[in-house]
C-alpha cells in the first residue's frame, strides 16, 4: 500500500517536475516563447476567441454617472434623477431627509394576562410585566432638488433602523451628485 500509482488523468502520466492539478502555469518569459503541452515538445494551441461576443460588464449606464438607486419613487439612472414629476440632472442635486417616525415601547396585552394568571399561582407571574414590545410608525421624507425642480417622497418606517438605512442611501446619492 506504500506504492504510489501514477495519475491516470494526467497527460504526462505523473512525470516528476511537470505541473499537476491545482498549480498555476508560469507566464511566458518573452513574447516569442512557445509553451509546450506536457513537456513533450508539442506546441500548445493558440488561444481561440469565443464565437459569440462577451457579455457586457456591469457598470454605470452609457451616460456616465451613478449606478441604479431607488428611494421611494425617486430613481437614479445614469446621470439623471427620474421622478414622477420628470427628470432632473444628477450633477449638483441637493438631497435632504427628515425623520417623521416614532418608536413606542409598551407592554403587550398577552403579558398582562399572563402576569395576572400566574400571580394567582405563584408570585413569579409579575415577571411577565417585564416583556416589552417596540412598534415603529411614521415615514421618512426624502427631498431632492436639482435643475430648478423639486420632488419629495415618503418612505414608510418599518423599524428603528429605517432612518439610518435611508441616510446611507442619501449619502451615496450625494456622493454621486458631486
Amino acid at each position: 500500500m506504500s506504492e504510489q500509482q501514477p495519475n491516470p488523468y494526467a497527460s504526462d502520466n505523473g512525470a516528476p517536475g511537470s505541473p499537476s492539478y491545482g498549480y498555476p502555469q508560469p507566464y511566458p518569459a518573452s513574447p516569442g516563447y512557445q509553451p509546450t503541452v506536457g513537456g513533450a515538445g508539442i506546441p500548445a494551441q493558440p488561444h481561440q476567441p469565443p464565437a459569440y461576443p462577451p457579455a457586457p460588464l456591469p457598470g454605470p449606464a452609457m451616460g456616465g454617472g451613478g449606478s441604479g438607486l431607488a428611494l421611494g419613487d425617486i430613481t437614479i439612472a445614469g446621470d439623471q434623477i427620474i421622478t414622477p414629476s420628470g427628470t432632473m440632472p444628477l450633477k449638483g442635486a441637493m438631497w435632504n431627509a427628515q425623520d417623521l417616525s416614532r418608536t413606542e415601547t409598551k407592554i403587550p396585552p398577552h403579558a398582562i394576562v399572563l402576569a395576572i394568571v400566574f400571580f394567582l399561582f405563584c408570585l413569579l407571574g409579575l415577571l411577565f410585566l417585564l416583556m416589552k414590545e417596540k412598534t415603529t410608525t411614521g415615514y421618512i421624507q426624502v427631498t431632492v432638488t436639482s435643475g430648478g425642480r423639486h420632488h419629495s417622497t415618503m418612505i414608510p418606517a418599518t423599524d428603528p433602523g429605517t432612518f439610518q438605512w435611508v441616510m446611507g442611501q442619501i449619502n451615496y446619492a450625494r456622493s454621486l451628485s458631486i
